[in-house]
């Protein structure tokens, strides 16, 4: 059946048949990749070394930034809200006294707090109803072989094969197979941070507001750093994460259950509330980077890359950004042949920001849980330290906010009309309304991922009258004809404004939605240019996958 498919859509090309892109691994990172190279056309197999189903646990969930949010959604055409709890605000606390306190209004972007295993079966269902999404269950990967022209792995178990794929993604988590066969480093430290983890249902003072309370007054039991965080789940159901000290001491059940009661009653300033346990754990966070996120053929992305997580950074909300980076570029690759500069600059791009998010992190995490030093006696040093731990929480700030791609190659040089805006060059684009080009009325994210460029048109008063009394006036005209000449695919949508841009410019976008470029007024030759640098450059007649095969 996916055979079939690969070849349609060849014919549909004029090309020769493509082998499917292969994904080792079935967790969220690698079925968000499969969806988003389905949703430009690009068939894939997902070797999933378990049965075919992840098993519940309410205690390992992730907190989603909007825009990975939104990725999901537009994947899995689901609202994430029917499944996990928007945030509509966050306090901070020490003692007893609250330092910061941040409401998100309801038409105001906000984390998502999801459980893992409710995401890995959106995705599972969205892909079962994906023709070119084939997941092949119980595969354990134990070979791979590249050739100039391809790579082919090989699957032991019960469904154990030989699979021709045009590329290899390697989704498979800490442990990766794909990493070890692919004998590449990752290097990093080990058991960062540590918390003592429980699931619960239960009736807290406040509802869908996230906390991080520090240094709580009441009395610690057993081996706790004074520090715990609560978010919300669905059905009143929260995640409490409580900080465990350096070391590898012994969290037992009885002392678990008497921190908990503990903690609630201190909430509550009263007795222990009624609770239903419904999952506990330890969580070690370690924070580890691959040194090559590719080799030839064959791509890293999500934990087999990188590991990371203290301070209230997400690793899979990291992971779901490596997915998106990665689609579209191989999308190009399988659909109009491998360009070497384009699929390079994944490595450097999503390497860049993982790595600058780790030196953060380690260089903060001193500071912040050593013992003594300035903060007792430097004023306003812990509103600091909590100001550093909520932008960490919340995807703010050096801890947590998206990467923005400043130094990518892909950054197109010397254009004579580029203007700022409020997005720097590089980084996730704001997401506001635009007219498509049937005239319908949708969010800019809704047009991303899939696999074309964006050029978004500044112009103010276009949105109180119809599209066919504007889309031949003014600039449009030529802006359409600069657009369809563009080395890449291309749509153009228009804007009534957006933050930071003039009147009449024009917005370049790449597919995974970061900012290309702003121009002022309409200059094909900067938007080709930058068009032609956004997918690597002019393609070299005779350079072709061979020279990324090591």
């Amino acid at each position: 059946m996916l055979f079939t498919h690969c070849r349609r859509i060849a014919a549909d090309r004029g090309r020769r048949a493509v082998d499917p892109v292969i994904i080792v691994g079935a967790g969220p990172v690698g079925l968000t990749l499969a969806l988003a190279l389905a949703r430009q056309e690009v068939p894939t197999v997902v070797l999933d070394e378990g049965p075919g189903k992840e098993e519940p646990r309410p205690a390992r969930t992730a907190v989603l930034r909007p825009d990975t949010a939104a990725l999901l959604e537009r994947l899995t055409g689901t609202a994430l809200d029917h499944h996990g709890v928007r945030w509509t605000g966050w306090r901070s606390m020490r003692r007893r006294q609250v330092v910061s306190e941040i409401a998100f209004a309801p038409d105001e972007p906000a984390p998502v707090h999801i459980a893992q295993h409710v995401i890995s079966g959106l995705l599972r269902a969205a892909a079962a109803d994906q023709p070119l999404v084939e997941i092949a269950a119980d595969s354990r990967l134990d070979s791979i072989e590249q050739e100039p022209s391809g790579v082919t792995a090989h699957t032991r178990g019960p469904n154990g094969t030989y699979w021709r794929g045009s590329y290899l993604a390697g989704c498979d988590g800490t442990r990766s197979t794909v990493r070890k066969l692919q004998d590449i480093r990752f290097p990093g430290r080990t058991a960062v941070e540590r918390h003592a983890v429980a699931a619960l249902r239960t009736e807290l003072p406040w509802t869908d507001q996230a906390l991080l309370h520090r240094m709580p007054p009441w009395r610690s039991s057993g081996p706790f750093a004074g520090e715990v965080t609560a978010r919300p789940l669905p059905d009143g159901a929260w995640r409490l994460d409580w900080l465990l000290p350096p070391g590898k001491d012994l969290v037992t059940p009885e002392l678990l259950v008497a921190r908990i009661r503990e903690t609630l009653a201190g909430w509550t300033d009263g007795a222990t509330p009624a609770y239903d346990l419904l999952d506990t754990g330890v969580h070690t966070v370690h924070h580890r980077l691959a040194r090559r996120w590719r080799d030839g053929r064959v791509f890293l992305a999500g934990d087999a890359a990188h590991l990371l997580g203290a301070l209230g950074t997400q690793g899979l909300d990291e992971g779901l950004r490596d997915a998106d980076n990665l689609a579209w570029k191989l999308a190009s690759a399988w659909h109009h042949g491998p360009h070497e500069a384009l699929l390079d600059s994944y490595q450097a791009e999503r390497r860049a920001v993982v790595a600058a998010r780790l030196r953060a992190t380690d260089q903060a995490l001193p500071g912040l849980r050593g013992g003594g030093g300035l903060r007792h006696i430097v004023p306003g040093t812990a509103r600091g330290h909590d100001a550093l731990l909520t932008d960490g929480h919340l995807g703010r700030g050096a801890l947590g906010a998206p990467g923005a791609y400043t130094a990518s190659p892909l950054a197109p040089r010397h254009l004579q009309g580029e203007i700022p805006v409020d997005t720097p060059r590089g980084a996730p684009v704001t997401d506001v309304q635009v007219t498509a080009e049937d005239g319908s009325f949708v969010r800019l994210r809704d047009r991303l991922g899939r696999g074309t460029l964006l050029v978004l048109l500044i112009a103010p008063g276009t949105g109180v009258w119809d599209r066919k009394h504007w889309v031949s006036a003014g600039v449009m005209p030529r802006l359409a004809a600069a657009v369809t000449a563009l080395p890449h695919p291309a749509e153009l949508l228009v804007a009534e404004s957006y933050p930071g841009a003039p009147a009449h410019s024009v917005l370049l976008v790449r597919p995974d939605g970061h900012l290309v470029t702003a121009l002022t007024g309409v200059r094909p030759a900067d938007l080709y240019a930058a068009a032609e640098a956004t997918v690597g450059g002019a393609v070299e007649e005779g350079v072709g996958v061979e020279a990324g095969v090591r």
